[in-house]
C-alpha cells in the first residue's frame, strides 16, 4: 500500500468535516503512514491547486465521503474526479450516510458512521492496508503505543467529544487562520523530551486568547481535563485551580485553598492527559508556584516577554495578510479584495483591530472612509466594533496599559510618550549618551542610569506596548498612533521635550563624517518623523537637518525635499527668517533644490541666506563663507559661470585668511573653485589647485575622508582634459578602490567615478572593460537613484558609446534614443547634457546609415550648443566639426 512504499495519503475532505480529517489524518500518522493534510502543512497565501496537484502527485487520496463533500462546487469534486480520471487509486471512507455520485459507487466505501472509537481506527486502516491475516504473534498491547502516541498520549477522541471535567469558555465560531501555528504549539506540547509549559506572548489584540480557546477545542479529544484560569489577577488563580480540584474530586466543597491546591497538584503530577490555561498572566513569579508538574500540558497568555525561566515562549503576532483578508471576507462579503488588503495593512493584520475595521465595514463604512477615519480619529475609529470575544476593544486596550504603564513607572509613561512622536521603527535607545549641551528633559536622568533604563524597557515590554530587543525599543504603528492620540496638549510637550533628549543624546555628529555612518540608518526615520513644531533645542534641530544630508549624500534628495521645505517653512514661522536655525535649514534645502535639478530655487535661496548672513553675521564670518561657497556651485549649475568663478575665487581669498589654508571648509572652496576654474576653459589651473588641495586633504582629513576622495576623483577628470590619459585611469581606479571600501559600491560618489573610469578605460583600448563598468553602474545606478535620475541619464548616455564602441550599434542607438527623450523631459532641451546625448545620438544615426535623421539632429544640436555654450565651447566645435563630415561624406 501507499504507505509502505514510501507514500504520501493526501486527505480530501470538506471544510465542514475538518474534525473528522485531522482525527484520520492524527490515526493514519499514528499508525506509521506519512499522511498530508491541507490545515497541518499548508500554509496561508499557498496556491491551493497546485499543492493539492504535488499531493496527488506524489500519492494516494483518501477522501472523507459526506453530504458536504459532494455539495456541487467544491475543490473535492477536482480532487477526486482527477484521481478516477488517471486511473489512480483512491481510498473512500464514509462518515455519514450519505449516497455517493454513480460515477462513484462501484468503489467501496466503508462507513464510519456510529462506530465506537477503537472499531473506527480498525475500519480506517484496514480500508487503508486491507484486511491481512498476522504473520507473527501479536505484541503485548501493554504500554506500548503508535508512533503518535508516544508523542502525545492515547490520540484523539472522536471529533465532537470533550472532556469530562472542562470549563473552556465557547469556541469562536469565526476563528480564522493561524493552521500553522496551532499545529507548530501541538506538536511542541506533545513532544516529552520537553517541558511542556508554553506562553503564548504578544501585544494585546493579537489574539493570544483566542488561539488558545481555539488550542483547547481543536485538540479535546487528547486530554481527559482541561480548564480555564483567568490569572491577571494573581490573588485569583488559587480559588480557580481550588474549583479544579473540586471537580476532579481530590478537595471537598468547603475545604481551605491551600489545601485543595496542593491535593490538586499531587494528583495532577500522577495523571497525563490533562490541559491547564492560564489566561492573561502578566507577572511569571507570581504564577510560578501555580504551575503543575506532571504528564500534562500548560498554556500561558500573556503580554510580557519575561517567561524564559518558567515556559517556552511562542510569539504570537499578527495574521498572515491571506488570513487578514480571508477573515475580513467572512464578516463583510461584498468587500474587494484589493480594498481588504489596504484595511489589512493598515491595521497590521491585528485580529481585534480586523474585527472592529469589519464591524465599520459591516455598517455602512466604504474602505476609503475607514481608512480615512483611521488616519485622522484613530482613538475614535478603534473604540468601535468590540466582538463580544474581546473584553474591551483596542482603544481602551492601549489606555488601560498605558495607565498601569504610569502606575508603574513615570520614567516608563515617559519614554512611552516620547516614543509615541517618533518613527514606527525600532529606535536605538543603546546609542544614546547623554551630554551637558542637551536640553534637560524628564528623560535626562533616566539616560544616566542603564540599570534603570532596564526596569523601564521591563515595563512597557510588560505591558505588551513595545518590542526590545538588541538595544532597540519598538512601539507597532497602530499602538503608537493610539497613544499619540491620547496625549493631552500638556503631556504633547512633555513628550516633545523627552523626544528631543532622545534624538539629540542619539545623534552620532556630522553626516560627512565616516565614523557617523552606522549610527546614521537607524536614527533617520525618528529624525524625519518628529514634527518641525517639536524642534526646539539647537541639537535637535541640527541633528535633523543632518539626517536629511545623510540621505542627499546617497542620493536621496527628492525624498527629503519636502522634509526640509516644512523645517525651513515651521522654523521661519517660529524664529523669523534672519535666525541661525532657519538659516541652518535654508543651506540644507539649497542642496535638495540643486540635487533634484531645481537649479534656479537653489540659486534664489542661496542668494537670499547669503544677504542675511552677511548682514547679520559679517562678510568674513565662517557661516558667511560657507553659504558663499555654495553660491558660487548654484550660480554655475544656472549657467552665470564667471559670477560662480568670481565669487568663488573671493570666497576662498578670505577663508585662506580667517580660517588658514588647511581649514576643512578653506580645502572645500578650493575644490570647488577648481571646478569653476574647468567650467571656463582654465584647465591647468583647476589641474594645479586640485593637485594642491589633495595634497592638503589628504594630510589634514586623510586619503580615505569621502571629501579627499572628492578632490581626488576631481583630479583625474582634469589629468583627462589635459591629455594625462594614464595617469588620469590610474587615479580614478586608486579612488575608485577606495570609495568602494569606504562608502560602498552603491554610494553616488562611488558611481560618478566608476562612470568616469568607464570612459577613460574606452579611451585606453579596453573598450570590453570598459562596457561591462558602465553596465554595471548603470543597473546600480537605476536602483538606487531611479531610471530619470540626471545621473543615471549621463551613465545610460555614456553606455551608449560604448555599445557602439563594441559593435553593437542598434543597442546603442535604442538606448540612446530612450535616454534622449528621458533627459529633454527631466532637464531641458538646452541642457548640456541632454546636448552631449543629442551629439552621440546624431553619431549612432549616421553609423546606421540615417544620414539625414543624424544631420538634422547635429543642425538642432548644434544651434543650441552655440546658445547655450557659445560659439567656441569645445562641445559647440565638436558638433561642428561632425557636420562637416556628413557634408564630406555626402559630396
Amino acid at each position: 500500500m501507499v504507505g509502505g512504499d514510501g507514500g504520501v495519503f493526501f486527505v480530501s475532505h470538506a471544510g465542514a468535516d475538518r474534525a473528522w480529517a485531522e482525527w484520520v489524518a492524527w490515526q493514519l500518522e499514528d499508525a506509521g503512514y506519512r499522511v498530508e493534510l491541507d490545515y497541518w502543512d499548508w500554509g496561508a497565501g499557498d496556491n491551493f491547486v497546485l499543492k493539492m496537484r504535488d499531493a496527488l502527485e506524489r500519492g494516494c487520496l483518501l477522501a472523507l465521503f459526506s453530504r458536504a463533500y459532494f455539495e456541487p462546487g467544491r475543490f473535492t469534486e477536482d480532487e477526486w474526479a482527477a484521481v478516477l480520471a488517471a486511473r489512480e487509486k483512491l481510498v473512500p471512507v464514509r462518515i455519514d450516510d450519505v449516497e455517493v455520485p454513480r460515477l462513484l459507487r462501484p468503489i467501496l466505501a466503508p462507513s464510519l458512521v456510529d462506530l465506537e472509537e477503537e472499531q473506527a481506527r480498525r475500519v480506517l486502516l484496514e480500508a487503508v492496508a486491507g484486511p491481512a491475516r498476522p504473520t507473527a504473534a501479536p505484541g503485548f498491547p501493554g504500554r506500548r503505543g503508535g508512533r503518535l502516541r508516544g508523542m502525545g498520549g492515547s490520540g484523539p477522541r472522536l471529533p465532537g467529544s470533550l472532556p469530562r471535567v472542562w470549563n473552556v469558555p465557547a469556541r469562536n465560531a469565526d476563528f480564522t487562520g493561524r493552521d500553522g501555528l496551532l499545529v507548530q504549539l501541538r506538536r511542541a506540547l506533545a513532544d516529552r523530551s520537553r517541558v511542556a509549559v508554553r506562553a503564548l506572548r504578544g501585544r494585546g489584540g493579537v489574539g493570544k486568547t483566542q488561539l488558545a480557546i481555539e488550542y483547547a477545542h481543536r485538540f479535546a479529544g487528547e486530554y481527559e481535563l482541561a480548564w480555564w484560569i483567568a490569572a491577571e489577577e494573581p490573588a485569583l488563580v488559587g480559588p480557580q485551580l481550588a474549583a479544579l480540584a473540586v471537580q476532579v474530586g481530590v478537595a471537598a466543597q468547603d475545604g481551605g485553598v491551600e489545601e485543595a491546591c496542593a491535593a490538586l497538584a499531587t494528583e495532577l503530577r500522577v495523571r497525563g492527559r490533562w490541559l491547564l490555561v492560564f489566561d492573561n498572566a502578566e507577572d511569571p513569579a507570581a504564577l510560578a508556584p501555580h504551575l503543575p508538574a506532571g504528564g500534562g500540558h500548560v498554556l500561558i497568555t500573556s503580554r510580557t516577554p519575561d517567561w524564559q525561566s518558567h515556559a517556552v515562549p511562542v510569539e504570537v503576532d499578527g495574521l498572515a495578510r491571506a488570513e487578514s483578508v480571508a477573515l475580513l471576507h467572512t464578516r463583510v462579503p461584498h468587500l474587494q479584495r484589493e480594498d481588504a488588503e489596504r484595511v489589512a495593512q493598515a491595521v497590521e493584520d491585528l485580529p481585534l483591530a480586523l474585527v472592529q475595521a469589519a464591524a465599520l465595514l459591516a455598517d455602512g463604512l466604504t474602505p476609503a472612509q475607514y481608512l480615512r477615519l483611521l488616519e485622522e480619529k484613530i482613538s475614535a475609529v478603534a473604540a468601535e466594533g468590540r466582538p463580544r470575544t474581546y473584553p474591551r476593544s483596542l482603544t481602551a486596550q492601549v489606555r488601560l496599559s498605558t495607565q498601569h504603564v504610569a502606575a508603574a513607572s513615570p520614567n516608563a509613561l515617559s519614554l512611552l510618550h516620547a516614543l509615541a512622536l517618533l518613527a514606527p521603527e525600532p529606535f536605538p535607545l543603546h546609542t544614546c549618551t547623554r551630554t551637558a549641551r542637551v536640553t534637560p528633559s524628564a528623560l535626562t536622568g533616566l539616560l544616566d542610569d542603564p540599570l534603570h533604563i532596564r526596569k523601564v524597557l521591563r515595563v512597557l515590554a510588560g505591558q505588551g506596548l513595545a518590542r526590545v530587543q538588541d538595544g532597540t525599543i519598538q512601539l507597532h504603528r497602530l499602538t503608537q498612533a493610539l497613544v499619540r492620540d491620547q496625549l493631552t496638549l500638556t503631556e504633547h510637550a512633555a513628550a516633545a521635550r523627552a523626544a528631543e533628549t532622545l534624538l539629540a543624546t542619539a545623534a552620532p555628529g556630522g553626516a560627512g563624517d565616516p565614523e557617523t555612518w552606522p549610527a546614521w540608518p537607524a536614527l533617520v526615520p525618528h529624525l524625519l518623523a518628529l514634527d518641525p513644531r517639536d524642534l526646539t533645542t539647537p541639537h535637535a534641530r541640527y541633528a535633523a537637518c543632518e539626517a536629511c544630508w545623510y540621505l542627499m549624500d546617497r542620493g536621496n534628495a527628492s525624498a527629503v525635499l519636502s522634509r526640509l521645505q516644512h523645517l525651513h517653512h515651521t522654523w521661519t514661522e517660529q524664529l523669523g527668517p534672519d535666525h541661525e536655525h532657519t538659516l541652518w535649514a535654508a543651506n540644507y534645502l539649497a542642496r535638495a533644490y540643486d540635487d533634484t535639478q531645481d537649479h534656479s530655487r537653489a540659486r534664489d535661496l542661496d542668494a537670499d541666506t547669503l544677504a542675511r548672513r552677511r548682514r547679520v553675521l559679517g562678510e568674513d564670518h565662517p557661516n558667511t563663507l560657507l553659504t558663499a561657497s555654495n553660491l558660487a556651485v548654484r550660480l554655475a549649475a544656472v549657467g552665470e559661470v564667471e559670477q560662480a568663478r568670481a565669487l568663488a575665487e573671493d570666497t576662498l581669498a578670505r577663508e585662506r585668511r580667517v580660517l588658514g589654508e588647511d581649514h576643512p571648509d578653506t580645502l572645500t572652496s578650493a575644490t570647488n573653485l577648481a571646478v569653476r576654474l574647468a567650467d571656463v576653459g582654465e584647465v591647468e589651473e583647476a589641474r594645479a589647485l586640485a593637485e594642491d588641495t589633495l595634497a592638503r586633504r589628504r594630510r589634514v582629513l586623510s586619503e580615505d575622508h569621502p571629501a579627499t576622495l572628492i578632490t581626488a576623483h576631481n583630479l583625474a577628470i582634469w589629468l583627462a582634459d589635459v591629455g594625462e590619459v594614464e595617469e588620469a585611469r590610474a587615479l580614478a581606479e586608486d579612488t575608485l578602490a577606495r570609495e568602494r571600501r569606504v562608502l560602498g559600491e552603491d554610494h553616488p560618489d562611488t558611481l560618478t567615478n566608476a562612470s568616469n573610469l568607464a570612459i577613460w578605460l574606452a579611451d585606453a583600448g579596453e573598450v570590453e572593460e570598459a562596457r561591462a563598468l558602465a553596465e554595471d553602474t548603470l543597473a546600480r545606478r537605476r536602483r538606487v537613484m531611479g531610471e530619470e535620475h540626471p545621473a543615471t541619464l549621463t551613465t545610460a548616455s555614456n553606455l551608449a558609446v560604448r555599445l557602439a564602441a563594441v559593435g553593437e550599434v542598434e543597442e546603442a542607438r535604442a538606448l540612446a534614443e530612450d535616454t534622449l527623450a528621458r533627459q529633454r523631459r527631466v532637464l531641458g532641451e538646452d541642457h548640456p547634457d541632454t546636448l552631449v546625448t543629442a551629439h552621440n545620438l546624431a553619431v549612432r544615426l549616421a553609423d546606421v546609415g540615417e544620414v539625414e535623421e543624424a544631420r538634422a539632429l547635429a543642425e538642432d544640436t548644434l544651434a543650441r550648443r552655440r546658445r547655450v555654450l557659445g560659439e567656441d565651447h569645445p562641445d559647440t566645435l565638436r558638433t561642428t566639426r561632425f557636420l562637416k563630415a556628413l557634408q564630406s561624406d555626402a559630396d
